[in-house]
């Protein structure tokens, strides 16, 4: 009997940290039929720590996984992107690729043009969009930029997939891609967060982070950027001007510096911490009371489905993925990302209502098995059946 060799596959992102956070549950479903391959800066732009990034390396290449180094920046126009595809092309003539599953839009866009040449030679590209840079009130320059290009590049493209609804039904009928999925992001692995939550030693970790018995503990997780809007809440913190709010934010970034003068001008020192980038967020949530998450432009956000999944109730903002995954007054409070008297009047009012965050609790916990990671896996599992689809 002639055991066939496996096909290679390729999972590309512009940055190495997304793969390891984002895309391993997609690796380990390619892994059942194809030899997976990952192409990813792994030197500039990440947003995990350099041992954790070394530690990545340690892990896929245990799992058989052979990585390649591409110099893509997250700048659409950074020459650097010019050579990543050059190097692309390379990678795909040597080990003859059957599907590319691309993420995050500069690599997207770079695999697209590169693989468009291949696809008469059987090769399938998938691109998940984790939030495309043009939605409802999006900055004019993000739709006249980045609509054109993924506009275009769509018709180079077998599978989208999209990970929340509002990006699901403007590219559905009006993109030129073979297929357009829903496929709502990874996913959250609940039994796993349960099994944490349930060897999880509180008293610990709130002595290791300083938490007081009558701290009401906000937190927030997701990279320092402008983005992540941190800043609002600091401000709401010192509006509210209540000695008990402790605020922990977990994540690095290039507004560090920034953030940190912040709350010594606001003389916050005592409430607001910058934990970095945390292995146990997990755990984390468990010993906090509420998490804020006032971003301005989300995909379907990881970190909130794992705060519903520990039962935090949450106020983010009112905007796309945040929406499908919150419902007003049922598992938290939508507010304006701008609105600082709104977000410190929300806050305030879960501070004396207990009651209501237990509500809030219950339901987000109900409402987050909707999002296990066993039915995504599924879907995805489906998805990569394209390969078997005459074309």
């Amino acid at each position: 009997m002639v055991t066939r060799m496996k096909e290679n596959v390729l999972v590309i992102s512009t940055v190495a940290s997304t793969i390891d956070q984002f895309c391993m549950q997609d690796i380990e479903i390619l892994q059942e039929k194809y030899n997976v391959h990952i192409a990813a800066n792994f030197e500039q732009g990440n947003n995990t720590s350099t041992t954790r990034l070394e530690l990545f390396k340690e892990e896929i290449t245990a799992k058989g996984i052979e990585y390649h180094h591409i110099s893509m920046k997250r700048n659409p126009i950074d020459i650097d992107n010019f050579k990543a595809g050059l190097h692309l092309n390379k990678l795909i003539k040597k080990y003859n690729y059957k599907i590319i599953h691309c993420h995050t839009p500069v690599a997207a866009m770079v695999t697209r043009f590169i693989a468009r040449k291949y696809r008469y030679d059987g090769l399938k590209v998938i691109y998940t969009a984790h939030g495309f840079h043009f939605y409802t009130g999006a900055p004019l320059k993000n739709w006249l930029l980045y609509y054109p290009i993924e506009f275009y590049l769509s018709k180079f493209t077998d599978v989208l997939i999209t990970i929340n609804k509002e990006d699901y039904q403007r590219v559905y009928k009006k993109f030129r891609s073979r297929k357009v999925e829903y496929i709502p992001g990874i996913g959250v692995n609940i039994e796993k967060i349960n099994d944490i939550l349930s060897s999880c030693n509180k008293n610990n970790i709130r002595q290791e982070l300083e938490i007081q018995a009558q701290d009401f503990v906000i937190l927030s997780i997701g990279e320092l950027n402008r983005n992540k809007n941190h800043e609002i809440v600091i401000r709401a913190i010192a509006k509210l001007n209540n000695p008990n709010i402790v605020y922990l934010i977990c994540g690095q970034g290039t507004m560090k510096e920034e953030l940190e003068k912040l709350i010594k001008e606001l003389n916050l020192q005592g409430q607001v911490r910058l934990l970095g980038y945390r292995e146990n967020v997990i755990e984390i949530c468990n010993i906090s009371d509420l998490f804020v998450f006032p971003s301005y432009r989300e995909g379907l956000s990881v970190a909130l489905m794992e705060a519903m999944t520990t039962g935090l109730p949450v106020i983010c903002s009112n905007i796309r993925g945040n929406m499908d995954l919150i419902e007003e007054d049922v598992g938290g409070f939508l507010v304006n990302a701008n609105d600082l008297n709104g977000i410190a009047q929300k806050i305030n009012y879960l501070y004396n209502n207990r009651q209501i965050m237990e509500k809030f609790s219950l339901n987000n916990k109900k409402k987050i098995k909707n999002y296990s990671r066993k039915l995504i896996s599924q879907k995805l599992s489906n998805v990569y059946k394209i390969n078997e689809e005459r074309t």
